[in-house]
């Protein structure tokens, strides 16, 4: 009895890596969205609804299961926060399908198919940081990883700035300007997102190495 009470949940893991897995996996639903603009996306974006759902189920796990296990393999709070963080992806990434799905065709372009490309690569880079904690991978391998999550955001950054400076300085349509502007800001909000995730893991890995 005693060594089930004090045994490490190792499960925290699987949830973590799940979470991660399924922000990904929203992400690339994200571009098959964008390639259905001026179509019927209904169905890619209730497979998104779908991996949100599925997603606040697997964040609602690891909250229970944090008030029943004695012993946990990370700190509650770090397990609790990485949580969290990783939940405002899919959440993010919902809202942003949204709009698209609404989007007149004639308002978008490549440029949001740079800022989806960006965050594809984002989720990506938070999928590994995230296995990387179950594996103790180290803290060198974390930070090149961590690198490229921040130059990822930093194109984000970039881009946004590029983008709005665009907008501002030419003759647009207001409606346009405003859809666009809404856009180019959710898709650098949810590229945030990423880097925040990214934040806690190296905190944590830098704390236990």
């Amino acid at each position: 009895m005693f060594s089930r009470l004090f045994k490490k949940d190792e499960a925290f893991y699987d949830l973590l890596e799940a979470s991660a897995a399924e922000a990904r996996n929203c992400a690339i639903l994200l571009k098959d969205v964008l390639a259905h603009l001026g179509g019927d996306s209904s169905a890619q974006l209730e497979t998104i609804r779908q991996g949100r759902r599925k997603h606040k189920k697997l964040a609602q796990e690891i909250t229970e299961r944090l008030c029943r296990t004695f012993v946990t393999p990370l700190d509650r709070e770090d397990i609790e926060s990485l949580s969290n963080a990783l939940h405002k992806i899919p959440k993010t990434i919902e809202k942003i399908a949204e709009r698209l799905a609404v989007c007149p065709v004639k308002f978008t372009s490549d440029i949001v198919s740079k800022q989806v490309l960006l965050l594809d690569q984002g989720t990506n880079e938070v999928s590994g940081l995230v296995g990387g904690l179950r594996k103790k991978i180290s803290l060198e391998q974390t930070q090149d990883m961590q690198d490229r999550l921040q130059h990822i955001e930093g194109d984000g950054d970039k881009m946004l700035m590029d983008l709005l400076r665009q907008l501002y300085n030419r003759q647009a349509d207001p409606i346009e300007v405003i859809i666009l502007k809404d856009l180019y800001e959710m898709l650098e909000r949810a590229i945030d997102r990423c880097r925040d995730a990214g934040n806690i893991v190296f905190q944590m890995v830098l704390k236990y190495s």
